[in-house]
């Protein structure tokens, strides 16, 4: 077959109008992993210094990055991916990104239209295979007279993004073929529905003024058999003092659900423990739990089905109220359900991180001796510095930090949301590139952290503000225990040889600094806090391995 006449359309392409599209609706951060089919995008990226281009060495850590850049800016940046392939390599961290509620928009280049038919080998059903991690997908679909027909691409980049925005954030995926990239366009930018600067979240729906009445009824009758849970929205620090004035008033329990995108916490803030990862910790710590109201969470259940062990973490029987759904204003109905119950904000003073009497949690000590996951925790709250972002994929060795932040500086926490492991590092590199001037602090399991490991690379080249901690015990700690807890009895031979990350030991400094970032390897509690203080007082990455 010959080439197409408008393989070289002079002028403003469709790209151009894509990027000018996203550009007027408040996306301005491209994480990529480009390949052929993307270059006129490419080019049209590099005609608008205003989109910053963030290159991720695999589409895992594109995909992870744009996660954490939503959390932290609470917008959308776009990814651009080569292809079904290239696509697929980026779906777990999209995973988790659903879970998380981040709005995200992916631009997937295809093959140019007349050449589908062609079966080339790059040839796949990019629909089928981004429709179980995406809310919407889309398609850039030829239109107008103009070689190409590309004037459709900037309405198909608009609804993407209207769609990413949409509360609590959504993943949208636009699939651009390479001829509608390259083909001429006239076409209008497609007006925004708000200026780029208010271009975050559409505004979540009010919640529902019955459920709100019904939830109000039950936190008035239950006392402690009653359970506030909160997640989205509800855990940022304001609406937690009336989650904390409502349970001060009512005497009900308030939790936050297991995993949550970002939790506002340390000194000063209203402090909340969450639902224990494992089964009989939750179910012993919802036992008695007669009513349940959720804030833009959802009622527990089990991670994983275990054998003989329910799949509820509720007791039977127990009521289950949604007051505000994850699509609605957690925040609002918190307030509105102050005012119904007749808390007032100042009930929330007692539970204030701080006051030991209150909280019942002594200060940490100094850490000393060998590192553990207590004596990790204990390093981190005393070295973390005022408005850090903790991101945390340390999975079953660092647990001791989450309860142990009461006593933290204050911080923002983001941890891994759909249980794709993987994400930390590209998490903590989003977040840095959204909040350039706080301090990203990622406490990483060494087994996920080879799921993404060039994120390193890319923090590097981009000179973010990262501490990542290596919590390095060589070996998939959270699969010993998983072997345990649904029956299979102790590992042998084979099952050690699947779980354990030795013979040959990883080399997490020399690792790190092959992608350009420098570290040190601590075996002590003590260093660990020396090394630690001294990173959080310079900038740029740096890594820790911490051998525990």
């Amino acid at each position: 077959m010959t080439a197409r006449a408008d393989a070289a359309a002079p002028g403003r392409t469709g790209a151009d109008l894509l990027c000018e599209t996203l550009l007027a609706h408040g996306v301005d951060h491209c994480f990529a992993n480009p390949g052929t089919s993307e270059m006129h995008f490419v080019a049209a990226l590099d005609r608008q210094p205003r989109m910053r281009c963030v290159l991720g060495l695999a589409e895992g850590v594109v995909t992870g990055a744009a996660d954490g850049y939503a959390r932290m800016a609470g917008r959308p940046a776009c990814t651009l991916m080569h292809t079904g392939p290239g696509l697929a390599n980026g779906l777990a961290n999209l995973h988790n990104a659903r879970r998380a509620g981040s709005p995200v928009v992916n631009i997937v280049g295809d093959h140019a239209t007349w050449h589908l038919a062609h079966d080339a080998p790059l040839t796949s059903d990019i629909e089928s295979l981004a429709r179980p991690m995406s809310h919407w997908v889309g398609r850039c679909a030829a239109a107008g007279a103009g070689p190409g027909g590309a004037d459709n691409v900037g309405t198909a980049a608009a609804e993407a993004v209207r769609q990413a925005r949409a509360a609590p954030g959504r993943i949208a995926t636009l699939i651009l073929p390479a001829d509608l990239a390259w083909g001429a366009t006239d076409a209008p930018v497609p007006s925004p529905l708000q200026p780029p600067a208010l271009a975050a979240f559409s505004a979540p729906r009010p919640p529902d003024a019955a459920r709100l009445a019904a939830a109000a009824r039950a936190l008035l009758q239950g006392g402690k058999g009653t359970l506030l849970l909160l997640a989205g929205h509800a855990l940022r620090a304001e609406a937690l003092e009336w989650a904390a004035a409502i349970a001060a008033t009512t005497g009900a329990r308030l939790l936050a659900q297991q995993a949550n995108a970002r939790v506002e916490r340390g000194r000063g803030r209203v402090m909340i423990d969450r639902v224990p990862y494992v089964v009989d910790k939750a179910l012993a710590t919802l036992a008695g739990t007669r009513q349940a109201v959720l804030v833009g969470a959802k009622a527990p259940v089990g991670f994983f089905a275990y054998p003989g062990k329910p799949s509820s973490m509720l007791p039977g029987g127990c009521e289950v109220i949604a007051a505000a759904t994850p699509e609605e204003d957690g925040a609002a109905a918190l307030r509105e359900l102050a005012a119904l119950v007749g808390a007032k904000r100042e009930a929330a003073r007692d539970a204030i991180a701080g006051n030991a009497a209150a909280t019942g949690r002594p200060e940490p000590p100094r850490p000393t001796g060998a590192i553990t996951s207590a004596t990790l925790a204990q390093a981190v709250v005393a070295v973390l510095p005022e408005q850090a972002i903790v991101c945390d994929e340390s999975v079953s060795s660092g647990r001791d930090f989450f309860p142990m932040s009461w006593h933290a500086a204050p911080h923002d926490y983001l941890q891994i949301t759909g249980g794709a492991i993987g994400c930390g590092i590209p998490l903590a590199t989003g977040a840095a590139l959204a909040a350039p001037a706080r301090k990203v602090l990622a406490l990483q399991a060494d087994g996920s952290a080879m799921y993404t490991l060039q994120g390193l690379w890319t923090q590097a080249r981009e000179r973010l503000d990262v501490v990542t901690v290596i919590l390095s015990n060589r070996r998939y700690a959270i699969l010993h225990g998983e072997y345990a807890q649904v029956g299979a009895g102790a590992p042998g031979a084979n099952a050690r040889r699947l779980f354990d990350l030795e013979d040959p030991a990883l080399d997490w400094v020399a690792l790190a600094r092959g992608m350009g970032v420098p570290g040190e390897r601590c075996e002590t509690a003590e260093r660990l806090t020396e090394v630690l203080r001294a990173a959080m007082h310079q900038r740029g990455p740096f890594l820790v391995e911490a051998a525990l």
